[in-house]
This record gives C-alpha cells, sequence and structure tokens, in this order.
C-alpha cells in the first residue's frame, strides 16, 4: 500500500498561505490537494512551487462541462506534472472518456478520478435536487460508469466505499473526503469518518483537511494519524 495515503487540502486563498502551511508538512508523509480557492487566486505556478518543495498534487478543480471542453481542461492540467486529478462522472460517459484520451497525450498521465456524489450532501438534498435513489445509490452508479469509462478511480464518502468497492474491484482507487479525527467537528460536511473508519471501508486515500490544517502542530497530527493507520486496522 502507498506510503502517502494522506492528503492535505491546502483549502487557503493565497500562495503565501499555501506554500506557508506546505513548509509545515513533509512532502515524504503525505501528499497536497490544490482547488478552486487556490487555483483560482494563485494559478498553475503555485502548483509549480509545491513541487519544486517536493509535494506531488492532487489537482481537485472537479472539470464538469461539455466533452470538448473538459478534454482541453484536463490536457492542460495534466500538463502542469499534477499526481492525480479529477472530473464529476455527472458529467457523462462520453466527458469522461474524453477527459481519458486528453490526459493519454502527456507523457507522464496524471491518475484520473470522477467525483461521485459530494459529502456535503445526503439523501434528502439528493431528493431536492431530482436525483431517484440514496446518495449510495447514486455513487454506486458514477462510480461503476467511471471504471467503464477507464478512470482509475472515484472520490467518495467512505459511507459508499464498501459498496463502490464490491460494484468496482480492488485496482480502482477510492479516494475519501469528509475524514475528520474523532475530536473534531463535522463543518459543513454531512457525511463524516475517522481515518481508521475510512480505511476500514476500504479507502485508500484519505483527504484529511481541518483536523491536520487547522492544527497547532500539523505535522504532529499528520505523524499521529498516519501512526494510527500503521497499527491495523481491526476487523
Amino acid at each position: 500500500m502507498d506510503n502517502k495515503r494522506i492528503i492535505v487540502p491546502l483549502d487557503v486563498p493565497d500562495a503565501p498561505s499555501a506554500l506557508a502551511l506546505a513548509a509545515r508538512l513533509d512532502p515524504k508523509l503525505c501528499r497536497v490537494k490544490v482547488g478552486k480557492e487556490l487555483f483560482v487566486a494563485a494559478g498553475p505556478a503555485v502548483v509549480g512551487s509545491l513541487q519544486e518543495r517536493g509535494f506531488e498534487v492532487f489537482l481537485d478543480l472537479k472539470f464538469h462541462d461539455i466533452p470538448n471542453t473538459v478534454a482541453g481542461a484536463c490536457r492542460s492540467a495534466a500538463r502542469l506534472g499534477v499526481w492525480m486529478m479529477d472530473v464529476h462522472a455527472g458529467g457523462g460517459a462520453a466527458m469522461m472518456r474524453a477527459a481519458r484520451e486528453a490526459i493519454a497525450q502527456v507523457a507522464r498521465p496524471p491518475l484520473l478520478i470522477a467525483v461521485t456524489i459530494l459529502t456535503s450532501l445526503d439523501d434528502a438534498d439528493m431528493a431536492a435536487i431530482g436525483f431517484s435513489g440514496s446518495a449510495l445509490d447514486s455513487a454506486v452508479r458514477l462510480a461503476r460508469l467511471a471504471r467503464e469509462c477507464g478512470l482509475d478511480g472515484a472520490v467518495t464518502s467512505a459511507h459508499e466505499a464498501r459498496a463502490i468497492r464490491a460494484a468496482t474491484g480492488e485496482d480502482f482507487l477510492l479516494v475519501t473526503p469528509g475524514i475528520r479525527l474523532p475530536s473534531s467537528g463535522h463543518d459543513d460536511q454531512a457525511r463524516v469518518v475517522t481515518p481508521r473508519e475510512a480505511v476500514r471501508e476500504g479507502a485508500d486515500y484519505l483527504v484529511i483537511g481541518r483536523s491536520i490544517t487547522h492544527s497547532p502542530d500539523p505535522a504532529d497530527t499528520l505523524e499521529a494519524v498516519r501512526q494510527s493507520l500503521s497499527e491495523g486496522i481491526p476487523g
């Protein structure tokens, strides 16, 4: 299993803040995530700055548009040399296949994963926006579609991880946001779990934000989480 299972999101408003936070982490022990807020503010340059400091970057821009537009965006993102990037599975099969074909044109394609159902949504929210069935049903259906389109994995709540694993197989990567330490609150996430619970449910990579980034000592908290995972997950 990958030694760097934890992905720390740099959800800050500018490059200096992102680099200051990254300086408190060890690139040999985690990867970092650059999302919309930071990328819109700082652009591709912040990705390069993080890579120069030894970090592998998950570019979390959740592309969702017509196939040609997403293909162009993915091609440009892949050329930044990122480790992983994502699209919305809800964009459909043609869009996901176009994204897959676009990144294959670069020398070292990143991992391409699909967002299934946002962890901020619960079953009531799903019904309100017109989805039939539960969040679980929709997440499994979208993950299966992403697998059929040749994507490497999916972003999903750990609550759906076991069912998605059964539907997609062992070599389909599962990236789980909404991870909180037992002492942390839920904030704006409707469906959250602890790191050990997420791994027990089948997660490959854990996106752990506030529990680490808001800690007085992010490096110490990161190491504590890593140690808790290395102790083994009871059945």
